[in-house]
């Protein structure tokens, strides 16, 4: 799953996305609009993607046995906004009507599998410190910058099913002019669970030269959440590090 701000609209990185042989979503971020005010590259990263970009609809697999559903795509987070080149391709849509949208992709998935929601920004309602979640750490005052209309969906959502992960980026693990790190995850009275896997840079070197590679890895076992984390993994395939962030505690018998 691709959260987003995949290159400012890069194509080759979307070429190389659909060479991916496993089951793949991705929801576009701001940074892939292409800021030309028309849309027009916005349109071909869209074409070129098809159904692997799941904003506003539905992704349901045979395996894994999961259901996705992606929020609004291009989010900027900050409550509601829409770009130029957004509302020139989708259409000058409401709050309403985009808390509508992912909710009417949510009734659409199977009620038995687990429901996954994909976005770029996180929802609102995380906290408003720097190091919240979806917290903008970047000017002052510090608020909570996530999506209003993803909040809304998610408590309409949860009247007929509790989503049971919301998995975004576009707020940066670490925060700015050397303030610590960002809270990663989140679980809510609900049990729903929202993971931010904006590590920035996505890869790197350690300190003996190899090549690292930033993954958020999240398991489930029976329908229910078991396990998420933050990994780095070496160039063949074995993890140099992981930041283990929840663990179902096994039932006392």
């Amino acid at each position: 799953m691709f959260v987003g701000d995949l290159g400012e609209g890069d194509l080759k990185t979307i070429k190389a996305i659909k060479k991916i042989p496993i089951p793949t979503a991705v929801i576009l971020g701001n940074h892939d609009r292409g800021y030309d005010g028309s849309g027009d590259l916005l349109k071909i990263q869209l074409r070129m993607l098809g159904d692997l970009h799941c904003g506003w609809d539905l992704r349901e697999w045979d395996f894994p046995l999961v259901s996705v559903i992606g929020a609004r795509p291009c989010s900027s987070g900050g409550g509601f906004h829409l770009s130029k080149e957004v509302k020139a391709i989708f259409g000058p849509i409401s709050l309403e009507e985009s808390a509508e949208k992912i909710v009417l992709a949510a009734k659409k998935a199977h009620k038995d599998l687990p429901l996954i929601i994909l976005a770029h920004s996180g929802p609102s309602g995380l906290g408003s410190e720097a190091s919240s979640p979806c917290g903008r750490d970047w000017k002052r005052p510090y608020i909570d910058w996530g999506d209003k209309d993803l909040a809304i969906a998610i408590d309409k959502i949860r009247m007929h099913k509790v989503p049971n992960l919301v998995v975004f980026g576009h707020t940066h693990h670490e925060l700015k002019n050397n303030a610590g790190v960002r809270k990663t995850f989140a679980r809510d009275q609900w049990g729903t669970a929202y993971l931010n896997t904006a590590a920035v840079p996505r890869s790197g070197y350690d300190s003996n030269g190899n090549l690292l590679t930033h993954f958020s890895w999240v398991e489930f076992k029976n329908g229910v959440l078991n396990d998420v984390s933050h990994r780095w993994y070496r160039e063949d395939g074995s993890i140099a590090y992981n930041e283990q962030l929840y663990t179902l505690k096994p039932i006392a018998e």
